[in-house]
């Protein structure tokens, strides 16, 4: 069998699927992998790296893709794209299948078997496929440099001939894999870290770090689903966050959100009227901005400068800005996944192995996914 690795055509991405590291790998497996010529460029990666580690550079991209009976890409393909994939082939993509239904629908129609890596269950022998957690981890990084870049204060304690410089103030909204990141990162740059999460169990997490955890009166016991991720809360508990996040907003110079439902909008946890409250020159990184955004005044790839003289920064896809670690990520990512699945050099789906039923979302033509189904059907209702 044959492995695809398509050059990027999304704008702005410099990702690549998969970097020679891997390739060496999946050789191991018994497939042979084909590069679309320039396909790594963008993040460090040049064709002869590839053809060290066994890869066929082709420069037709469309004869690539009619060769391969795999391919492997880091986004929801356009319908360009999937126009250049034959009937039977196997995509394995992030693909945002619960909001993304037209992709999803193009593919069935395509006769395209679609893995969703954005949809892999979050159980221990799975944290090693996790895109979400390897790509969180750069935006979190990210988005306190960027922070830092845009401040127009230093974040650590000084102690200088000219008197003493006070640290800055960091505020970050959701402590999952974005969060963490962001707090570990804003602590080594010397800031006081104060961090809100709507799920109590991640207290102690912010606190090995050395974050304040920012306490909301009565948590909800259900405030996460069974896969980990955070939930829709009530009405009642929202104005206590609104509350608890207002006071603790305007003490800082950064405020950084990561907070994300599976297939909803982004909640929204800073108002307008909160950022009126921040002094001038502070910073918002919103990393919801693509979802809908944490902020109400957040505008997807947009500086937007407030009247108090805040800036609120909603950028779009942060871990493409650090392509060569995102991109070996999100690679070994992927080869672990097939090192599961593919034996002797076939690859074998097994609706019995959890990953698969996880992830699988169209097949034979069909939508497969009972929960992706349900809300194609519901939408068309």
């Amino acid at each position: 069998m044959k492995i695809a690795i398509p050059k990027a055509t999304f704008e702005g991405e410099q990702r690549v699927s998969l970097v020679p590291e891997t390739c060496t790998r999946i050789k191991k497996l018994g497939l042979e992998v084909l590069l679309e010529a320039g396909a790594g460029a963008g993040a460090g990666f040049p064709d002869h790296e590839y053809e060290a580690a066994g890869a066929r550079v082709m420069a037709d991209g469309s004869a690539m893709m009619q060769e391969a009976d795999i391919v492997v890409m880091l986004y929801p393909p356009t319908e360009a794209e999937i126009s250049r994939m034959r009937s039977g082939m196997t995509l394995f993509s992030i693909l945002n299948p619960l909001i993304r239904h037209d992709v999803t629908r193009r593919l069935a129609q395509r006769g395209i078997t679609a893995l969703a890596m954005d949809m892999m269950p979050r159980i221990s022998r799975a944290q090693k496929m996790d895109v979400l957690s390897s790509q969180a981890t750069v935006a979190g990084y990210k988005a306190v440099l960027l922070a830092a870049s845009e401040l127009r204060k230093m974040f650590p304690l000084l102690m200088t001939a000219a008197g003493t410089l006070t640290p800055a103030k960091v505020l970050i909204l959701g402590a999952g894999v974005a969060g963490l990141q962001a707090i570990a990162t804003a602590r080594r740059l010397g800031a006081v870290v104060e961090a809100f999460d709507v799920r109590p169990a991640v207290r102690e997490q912010v606190q090995s770090l050395g974050a304040k955890f920012v306490e909301v009166e009565s948590p909800a016991a259900d405030a996460e689903d069974k896969g980990g991720y955070a939930k829709e809360m009530s009405e009642a508990y929202k104005q206590k966050q609104a509350e608890a996040i207002a006071r603790h907003v305007k003490d800082a110079d950064v405020a950084i959100s990561t907070a994300l439902i599976p297939g909803k909008p982004a909640p929204r946890l800073i108002t307008s009227a909160m950022v009126a409250t921040m002094r001038p020159g502070s910073v918002i990184i919103d990393l919801a901005a693509e979802a809908g955004g944490n902020c109400e005044l957040t505008r997807p790839g947009e500086r937007v400068m407030t009247d108090n003289g805040a800036l609120v920064l909603g950028p779009r896809n942060l871990p493409s800005t650090v392509p060569y670690h995102a991109s070996q990520m999100y690679s070994r990512n992927i080869a672990s996944f097939l090192q599961d699945l593919v034996k002797n050099g076939q690859l074998t789906l097994s609706m019995e192995d959890e990953c698969v039923a996880g992830t699988l979302i169209t097949h034979g033509g069909q939508v497969v996914h009972p929960r992706i189904k349900d809300l194609m059907e519901s939408a068309t209702a």
